[in-house]
């Protein structure tokens, strides 16, 4: 089912675009119906909706890192997992625990590598706690926070938020709660971060920056 739902964003590719002067709304993104309250309201949001279980995420994760770190100071990236069965939740709940511990340096990139090069299947918490414990995390503490309280209000503020953007499919784009990207209106993942940046750019000069 998960390569049925990445695969949606593939079948309506728009045509390749060479300057921001081509982005159209309604054509290359999407405007929300009602904007979605952002993390921090003094900074450009980017919002990527993602699913370790998606080979489209996995293949635009080596494209997005380096595009994160070359953001200036007003923009802010978040990233939520999605569930869309009950196979995705461990791979949501790992990512909260993990960024409630502050360990995601050493574990999003190994586990999209567990599971697309490894062919690992992670169905619970002791196989994730397992494969992170070889990455440096403790077991105990990821297993402790894996069913904390803190990682079930992310996975329902998360849900809330992924309901108010529309998400069909990952890898999904959020520009500032107000515009949708997908690989089907952006033509390819570099056109996807083509398109966010003049998103960027379009909430940054409607703030006066």
């Amino acid at each position: 089912m998960w390569k049925k739902i990445c695969a949606v964003m593939l079948l309506a590719v728009s045509p390749l675009m060479s300057h921001a002067a081509e982005f159209t709304e309604g054509v290359h993104y999407q405007k929300l119906d009602a904007p979605v309250k952002t993390t921090d309201a003094k900074r450009i949001e980017v919002v990527e909706a993602f699913g370790y279980l998606c080979p489209h995420c996995n293949n635009f994760e080596p494209m997005l890192e380096p595009w994160v770190e070359r953001q200036p100071e007003d923009v802010s990236f978040v990233r939520i997992p999605v569930v869309f069965s009950r196979s995705w939740e461990p791979m949501a709940r790992a990512y909260y625990s993990s960024e409630l511990l502050k360990t995601l340096d050493k574990t999003h990139q190994a586990t999209f590598n567990g599971v697309h090069q490894e062919r690992r299947r992670f169905k619970n918490a002791d196989d994730l706690a397992e494969f992170y414990a070889g990455l440096g995390v403790d077991p105990e503490k990821f297993k402790k926070m894996y069913d904390s309280f803190a990682t079930n209000m992310k996975l329902n503020i998360g849900a809330s938020k992924l309901a108010g953007y529309g998400i069909e499919g990952v890898p999904t784009l959020i520009v500032n709660g107000k515009y949708r990207i997908t690989t089907g209106t952006a033509g390819s993942h570099a056109n996807m971060l083509k398109v966010a940046e003049y998103l960027v750019e379009k909430e940054r000069a409607a703030q006066g920056g």
